[in-house]
């Protein structure tokens, strides 16, 4: 090993460095606080100087990050938010975790990295580690990021270190959070997988190497399009089971007994988050350049982008039984976020519920306890008041996200009309329920 890279190391190991974060979201914040727990210097970088400036008063914005963790080491100077790139002739490692949406085509939409990029090509600079974040297509790092940097006059493995590492954040999850998800993490070369290995070695409980930036871009995509797929198989057994009048969700539960060879996943109205929705379009997208379909992809999305439809039948069959329409009636959405006891709307598949119905003419109102205002085209709207004794009021309320906050059973009393997608429903009711996959 050569002495720069010793001398790099030591310097990782003694935590004499500045990290940076670029984007400070949902994976960007909680790493940076814990590179900044670890008694790490870091810098976080965004766009957003509102946001920036909320950071810099120590007044969090994310729910799985601690607020006093935050203004801790806001208050320390450990940690600061800035929206000015040169910060990057600072910094010794810098992370990348910048959203990576699709197009309207369903096509890669990598605008934020590309941004990144340029700016990060203008302030590059030697003995700097790079890793990427963002989930985005296999072969992204090499073939786009390396060939820009080494374009600066900079060897990518001798002069400045590029990896990829896939975030593998689950917002809300009580369990797994930053530091005890393994981190898979992939290097251009083995001086860039030991750098970035040793960074990310403060803040990691377990780290997992391999051999190449694409197959670390690829561990993502596999994760994520595994459950594409299995709760795409799972809404289509509830439409199945509905047509045989079975029910799903004892069919579900019962196959989940066996002890080995079975995964349980469960449907609902849709997928939502930011990565299952999204990150498989990445894979399938890729395989179109080399002139592959990717079927099973693409039958999961079609099934899972179906699901909102499939609730508003489901609401349009309740009303009809009481010799109503969906145009002109009142109808209440429980819950918003894309699943329970987290405020994250992305993709969630109740935002689709509430534009179709509205579409057929109802008038929709929604409660989230998590979720104040949500932006419907050019308007806002804001989360209701959840009286029980109002309930009565509305025509049909539908249980689009079950948060642990909700009394069920004294929703099912005061309702004339539940549509249940969430199977929150089970042994209550006086009023009438109609259950995704109930048969």
């Amino acid at each position: 090993m050569d002495e720069i890279l010793e001398n790099l190391l030591k310097r990782i190991e003694n935590k004499e460095i500045t990290v940076g974060i670029v984007g400070l979201g949902y994976v960007g914040l909680p790493l940076a606080v814990e590179f900044g727990k670890a008694g790490i210097r870091t810098i976080g970088i965004d766009v957003n100087q509102a946001r920036v400036d909320q950071l810099n008063a120590g007044d969090n914005y994310i729910q799985d990050v601690n607020d006093a963790e935050l203004k801790a080491l806001v208050d320390a100077g450990t940690f600061t938010a800035t929206t000015d790139f040169s910060s990057i002739k600072h910094i010794d490692a810098i992370c990348i975790a910048v959203p990576t949406p699709l197009s309207k085509t369903k096509d890669p939409d990598i605008t934020y990295i590309l941004d990144v990029n340029k700016e990060l090509i203008r302030y590059v600079h030697k003995d700097l580690i790079i890793v990427l974040e963002s989930t985005t297509y296999p072969g992204t790092t090499r073939e786009l990021l390396q060939p820009a940097i080494e374009a600066s006059g900079l060897k990518v493995g001798t002069d400045v270190f590029l990896l990829f590492s896939p975030e593998r954040v689950d917002p809300g999850n009580p369990v797994f959070h930053t530091t005890n998800t393994p981190k898979v993490i992939g290097g251009v070369t083995e001086n860039c997988l030991k750098l970035g290995m040793a960074v990310y070695a403060h803040v990691m409980d377990k780290l997992i190497p391999v051999s190449s930036p694409e197959a670390a871009e690829l561990t993502k995509l596999l994760e994520n399009t595994f459950r594409s797929i299995n709760i795409g198989l799972a809404n289509e057994m509830a439409i199945m089971c509905a047509k045989l009048g079975v029910n799903v969700w004892e069919v579900i539960d019962a196959a989940a007994t066996k002890p080995f060879g079975f995964m349980k996943f469960t449907p609902g109205p849709g997928l939502g988050g930011h990565c299952i929705p999204i990150d498989p379009h990445y894979l399938s997208w890729k395989m179109r350049t080399l002139d592959y379909k990717a079927r099973f992809i693409e039958l999961a999305s079609e099934i899972n982008a179906s699901m909102p439809e499939y609730v508003v039948d489901l609401v349009s069959d309740g009303l009809n039984g009481m010799s109503k329409s969906i145009n002109g009636s009142n109808i209440l959405l429980l819950g918003m976020a894309y699943k329970p006891d987290i405020d994250d709307v992305r993709e969630s598949p109740a935002l689709d519920v509430y534009a179709l119905l509205e579409a057929k003419g109802a008038r929709v109102s929604f409660h989230d306890p998590y979720v104040d205002e949500i932006k419907f085209d050019s308007r806002m709207e804001s989360t209701i008041d959840l009286e029980m004794d109002k309930l009565s009021e509305y025509d049909c309320v539908v249980i689009t996200t079950n948060h642990s906050e909700y009394d069920i059973k004294a929703i099912v009393e005061n309702s004339k009309l539940i549509v249940d997608t969430r199977n929150a429903t089970a042994g209550m009711g006086n009023g009438t329920v109609i259950k995704l996959g109930a048969g």
